[in-house]
């Protein structure tokens, strides 16, 4: 009788439903800091597409989203879903308030980004600027000239070993702008001290004080993001979800804020068959539960 009753325990331990396993982070989260994260970005390893998460990161300490580079980390302070563009501001990067000596601003060839249409002023260039060249090809536009006339208005560019409303024959208009061979701006080759980078004048042309300071950044999806996107992202995000995905495999999934990971979206946690699988296994519970207790009841009959 003993090795009866230990049988029905053992089967009833058995039959057990089956657990919801989780895979990839399960702290993804729609936000960093304020800013909406969006396919193909994320909060963390396994959160977005794993093409974008060795560069852009949600620093944990700072909630603050960062692209990181072989020049450095850079914050990002906004994101454009519509257009693919993100902007970035350079920690050692001159504005109208703070002019400084920069290091040199890179992006790498393996990362999904590149520059977009910002307009980069050098500054505190080796005069004339209008013999600055790279490979021989001039790199000042003449015509944009104006913009280093306001900029150096500011007061800040005492702090770049410049006088007061300097020559601006010593800023030159790099636009567009282009990277070496390493990926970077290189100031060192031009032997400019600094930079500054604007992404919109704001409608105030010749007041540098209105201007939005910035490198923006264009992304591209790559095959593998598109399919998700357009297959399965849109659903899970519509959904409540997360976009992520399961190293090592990197197989796509929805993160719910429940804390489940799944290939489905948050309000269908599993598919058909795995739908079908848990209600067999429960009924079976339910009815070997009954079995157990009219068996322990038969053995405290006897």
């Amino acid at each position: 009788m003993a090795i009866l009753f230990s049988f029905f325990i053992f089967l009833l331990l058995s039959l057990s439903p089956p657990q919801r396993t989780l895979a990839g982070d399960q702290s993804c989260r729609p936000t960093c800091g304020s800013l909406k994260l969006k396919y193909p970005f994320g909060s963390g390893y396994g959160c977005g597409s794993p093409r974008f998460h060795p560069f852009v990161t949600c620093e944990p300490t700072s909630n603050q989203l960062t692209l990181t580079t072989h020049t450095g980390s850079y914050p990002v302070t906004s994101i454009s879903y519509a257009t693919s563009t993100l902007t970035i501001t350079p920690p050692y990067m001159s504005t109208c308030n703070s002019m400084q000596q920069s290091p040199n601003l890179g992006l790498d060839w393996t990362s999904p980004f590149q520059l977009g249409p910002s307009t980069f002023l050098l500054l505190s260039c080796p005069s004339p600027t209008c013999s600055l060249a790279i490979n021989g090809s001039p790199v000042c536009d003449s015509s944009s000239s104006h913009l280093c006339d306001s900029i150096y208005t500011c007061p800040s560019v005492t702090g770049l070993g410049l006088p007061m409303f300097p020559p601006s024959n010593t800023c030159c208009v790099y636009s567009p702008a282009n990277f070496n061979s390493k990926g970077e701006l290189d100031l060192r080759s031009l032997k400019c001290e600094g930079y500054t980078s604007i992404v919109s004048l704001q409608d105030y042309p010749t007041d540098p004080n209105q201007w939005q300071y910035g490198v923006l950044l264009k992304y591209a999806n790559g095959a593998f993001d598109i399919y998700d996107i357009d297959n399965k992202c849109n659903a899970c995000e519509e959904s409540g979800g997360v976009c992520g995905y399961a190293p090592p495999g990197n197989s796509f999934i929805c993160a719910c804020d429940i804390g489940y990971n799944t290939t489905t979206q948050c309000r269908n946690f599993f598919n058909n068959d795995q739908e079908q699988e848990i209600f067999w296994s429960s009924a079976s519970l339910q009815i070997w539960k009954k079995w157990f207790w009219i068996l322990a009841g038969l053995i405290l009959i006897i």
